[in-house]
This record gives structure tokens, sequence and C-alpha cells, in this order.
């Protein structure tokens, strides 16, 4: 049964999501939003966490959340929001998904069971070279040392790792990692990647080749 948390103030909305959410066989709990969270949450590690932005304001403690919990370890995230905050959603906010107040629980399950789906372990090791990725443990390492990636990265580098030598467009990438729905431009790829390699290649390393005016691939080894 899957694990779910929601960071919220427990008004009745959030009570009844919590209550909609066990009827539907998850495991809800509801905690306060404060400064441990982030470490709480790594310790409980439950398999995913719904943050409720409410009315706060863009650039507030709460919208850094979302990342400070994927600093912690590898936990999909998913971003209660309102309408007016849609402009606000872009690639620099660490979140897998989104739901709209008002929501349909229905709609919530739905996207928590999709992000579920993309982060099942399957047990095994995919290398290339010196960057290894632990696909049970969500570890990736390149010449022995542990790289710390976000959530986003973490998925896009295994997409990528796992159909070496395959050119992907920014359009497939967004299918295939983000999810078809996904609200953005291809822009987003371009941030992950290159954020991706500050963190995985230097000199003596090189793993995402760009292919101009059509997308990226990973290197054969």
């Amino acid at each position: 049964m899957a694990k779910i948390f929601i960071i919220a103030n427990e008004g009745e909305q959030i009570k009844k999501l919590r209550s909609e959410l066990a009827q539907r066989s998850f495991t809800c709990s509801v905690i306060p939003y404060s400064e441990k969270a982030a470490e709480y949450i790594a310790e409980q590690s439950p398999s995913a966490v719904l943050v409720d932005m409410g009315g706060s304001s863009v650039g507030s403690e709460l919208w850094g959340l979302p990342q400070k919990i994927k600093e912690e370890r590898y936990i999909p995230v998913i971003a209660i929001i309102s309408r007016g905050m849609l402009d606000s959603i872009d690639s620099s906010l660490s979140i897998d998904d989104f739901v709209v107040t008002p929501w349909e629980t229905t709609e919530v399950a739905a996207r928590i069971k999709r992000i579920l789906r993309q982060t099942n372990n399957s047990n095994e090791i995919i290398k290339s070279g010196d960057l290894v990725i632990d696909v049970d443990r969500c570890q990736v390492s390149v010449g022995g040392s542990l790289v710390t990636l976000a959530f986003r990265e973490y998925q896009l580098l295994k997409f990528l790792a796992s159909n070496q030598g395959r050119v992907f467009t920014r359009e497939t990438l967004l299918d295939k990692v983000w999810g078809w729905d996904y609200y953005g431009g291809d822009r987003t790829v371009d941030v992950h990647i290159r954020r991706l390699r500050s963190k995985i290649e230097d000199r003596n390393h090189s793993f995402i080749e760009t292919i101009r005016n059509i997308g990226y691939r990973f290197k054969e080894m």
C-alpha cells in the first residue's frame, strides 16, 4: 500500500482529500509545514508527497520545499496550486506534477498512480564507463563517488542511459520523462540536461551528446 504524505494545514478540504485517498487504498498522513519537514519526510520515506501551496506567494519558503525534499531523498512531489498560480509553474520548481484547486480526488489519485508507476524500481544496475546507476536504490555514482541529483534529473538520466545511442527529441523526452500532460515548454529539457551535465560530467567524463536541431542522446560506451 502506497504511503502518501500531504503537507498542508488540515482544513476541511484536506481532511476530505485524506479520507477519499484512504478509500482508494492509499495510506495518508497530513503534516504541517515546518523547517524540519524535508528531513522528516526523508526519514519516513513515503511513496509520494503532496504539497499544498495554498495562497503562498512565489518565492516564499514553501515554494522551496520540493527542492529540499529531493535533496534529501528521491521522492516524487505533486503540488496543489490555485488556478492563479499556473503562470508561476516552470522548470525552476522541483515538482513532478500538480493539481489545480478545486480538485477532484479521482484526478489526484490518478496522478499519484502515474508518478508511482514511473518510479517503480526494477532491481537493475545501469553502467556506462565510470557512470553507475543503481535503479533499486535510486543512486548514481561517477568514478565511485555518489552524485546527488534532483528527482527529474535522475529520471531523465535513467531514461537516456537505458537507451544508449538512441536520439530523442525534446518533445519525446517530455512525453517519456515528464508525461504527456506536462504543463510547460520543451525548454525545460535543456535546463535539466544542463544541470545534469554539470553534476555527472567533467574533463574526463562525457556522457550526453547534443544532436543539433534534434535533441539528445546518451553515448554508447
